[in-house]
């Protein structure tokens, strides 16, 4: 893990100073030192542990950058989240790619923690999608889950997941589902997940016919999640799939559904506002 963050924390820190950091090089006397506090200008939960340390150790391993938060923790409007002292310049030269990361990562966490508290209560997990940044994969799922939530596959490489255009085309080779779905499974080895992604109830029967793990009903409406939960009855897991919003999420896990996965966790969250000041 320490491996990928330094990856993605030193590609950054590159970006945004390929020559150095001329501004500070020139006007910061090489000497001067900073004391600096990380303060939450919103409540949240924490996620960005690993980040934070990479993006000043990175920079100047003589810096000490110590958090008072762990991810996973709460936190509320102006708490002290950490402080960093060391050298001026190598401070100022890793301030924004720290709060960069740490902003989009506890905004990841403070959402999914939302969506964590609407389904309180029942058995339905909240997932993650793989619309998530290029790159950036690793740290926002690491996110998710700090957040109280699960993981959906990671890559395309990690479990079988047939979508609507998967069977779009093999319906245009006049294959049946339950006909390509057996073919496909006596491919795979023992181990391997395979996930269905249905958008009719009239899917359901021949799906479950070939023995797939989950079912994923994607886009049905609150009546038709019920009728499809009842109607797989234990045979597959059933995963609840778009339309899901925080209004809408308590109402979907109340159906039964095992698993409801929310792109927006990713793809649309809110960086939180937590700032870096010195004292």
């Amino acid at each position: 893990m320490t491996t990928h963050i330094d990856r993605i924390v030193g590609a950054a820190l590159s970006e945004d100073a390929p020559w150095g950091d001329i501004t500070s090089d020139t006007f910061i006397p090489g000497s001067a030192q900073l004391s600096a506090k990380v303060v939450a200008r919103e409540p949240g939960v924490f996620s960005g542990q690993a980040l934070f340390d990479a993006s000043f150790r990175l920079v100047d391993p003589r810096i000490n950058a110590s958090l008072k938060v762990a991810d996973g923790d709460s936190f509320e409007t102006g708490d002290i989240l950490g402080t960093i002292t060391g050298s001026a310049r190598s401070i100022l030269r890793s301030e924004r790619i720290a709060l960069n990361f740490i902003q989009r990562t506890s905004g990841i966490a403070t959402l999914t923690s939302c969506y964590v508290a609407e389904v309180k209560g029942t058995k339905a997990r909240i997932v993650d999608t793989r619309k998530t940044t290029p790159g950036l994969r690793i740290i926002e799922r690491q996110a998710v889950r700090d957040g109280g939530g699960f993981n959906h596959r990671a890559t395309l490489s990690d479990a079988v997941m047939v979508k609507d255009n998967h069977l779009a085309a093999i319906a245009s080779q006049g294959l049946s589902i339950t006909e390509a779905l057996s073919n496909m499974k006596a491919k795979l080895p023992h181990t391997t997940h395979v996930e269905v992604e249905v958008d009719h109830i009239e899917q359901i029967e021949p799906v479950l016919a070939a023995g797939v793990d989950t079912i994923m009903l994607d886009n049905f409406t609150i009546d038709q999640l019920i009728e499809g939960v009842d109607l797989i009855g234990g045979r597959a897991l059933v995963e609840a799939s778009g339309g899901v919003n925080l209004n809408t999420a308590g109402k979907i896990a109340s159906t039964g559904v095992d698993v409801i996965s929310v792109g927006a966790l990713t793809h649309s969250v809110h960086a939180l506002d937590l700032g870096l000041d010195i004292f």
